[in-house]
């Protein structure tokens, strides 16, 4: 690990060197499965390319750290859920959470949480509950085409009309379900060392519709952050899509390989919630 005397967003106080996953831009727009692909067909087309990168440590300077500016912050967040392998107490308790902490840290006029994913590190920890593993490859949720697009599957064409005139956002929150993280944990890339050259739009198939989604090419300029050993009474929110050109409007994320894991490391378990952010026309 190397060191630094300054501080301040610039200037990181530590780092690691670790390996990020990244998708070679060939020109052909790649392919990428939600579910088992017809036989013969692979479940994510291109190139990717394994790039090691500098990883800073966030937590010195996770005050200075804003979505707006980077991307993405980290907040203390602790929540009254219990199990977030039963999905029932998840929506009942979990989402309802999320509403209020996004709201209250963007000052939304509305919030709706309308997915989330369970991840599981252990392979046969998500044969047992059916829940995903950690995704090990950079990428971002949505894509300038896809944000509209999933404004109007959600809340139907007609409000989408008006509600696509003002200010909206895709967030997601993401969370150790036990902590800390010692294994895979989550890195984010300071939006302000990206261009859009660096994302890549790929399709995402699932059984009943198809979305886009941005891969990521590499880039020497990218800053990479994580925030070690995440507790479950924090919280990464990351921004996904913004509609205002002013400000921050995607950056991307990935699970990385720690060089620092112990090797006893236990598997790591998290969640993501999606949300998307309407604001009141004088914000907009």
């Amino acid at each position: 690990m190397s060191t630094s005397t300054e501080t301040g967003i610039n200037a990181p106080l530590e780092r690691i060197e670790a390996p990020i996953n990244y998708l070679v831009d060939t020109g052909e727009k790649p392919v990428s499965y939600t579910y088992e692909p017809p036989p013969g067909v692979a479940s994510r087309s291109g190139t990717i390319v394994k790039q090691t990168v500098s990883v800073i440590n966030g937590r010195p300077m996770a005050d200075q750290i804003t979505l707006d500016d980077q991307g993405f912050m980290l907040t203390q967040s602790p929540t009254a859920v219990r199990d977030f392998y039963n999905d029932e107490e998840v929506r009942r308790v979990y989402y309802p959470e999320v509403e209020r902490l996004v709201k209250e840290i963007t000052g939304a006029a509305r919030v709706i949480v309308f997915d989330h994913n369970v991840r599981n590190g252990s392979r046969e920890m998500r044969a047992k509950l059916g829940v995903r593993e950690p995704v090990k490859f950079a990428h971002n949720d949505y894509t300038l085409k896809s944000g509209p697009q999933r404004v109007r599957e959600l809340v139907g064409d007609a409000e989408a009309e008006e509600l696509l005139k003002h200010r909206f956002a895709f967030i997601n929150v993401w969370r150790p379900v036990r902590g800390p993280i010692e294994e895979f944990p989550l890195a984010v890339c300071d939006a302000k060392s990206m261009t859009l050259k660096d994302f890549i739009a790929t399709d995402l198939k699932y059984r009943d519709r198809t979305g886009e989604v941005y891969s990521v090419a590499y880039s020497p300029a990218h800053r990479w952050f994580y925030f070690p050993r995440m507790r479950p009474d924090e919280a990464l929110l990351l921004k996904c899509f913004d509609s205002d050109q002013r400000r921050t409007r995607f950056t991307a994320h990935s699970a990385f390989e720690d060089p620092g894991s112990p090797p006893n490391a236990a598997p790591r378990e998290s969640i993501e919630a999606r949300t998307i952010l309407f604001f009141a026309p004088e914000h907009s």
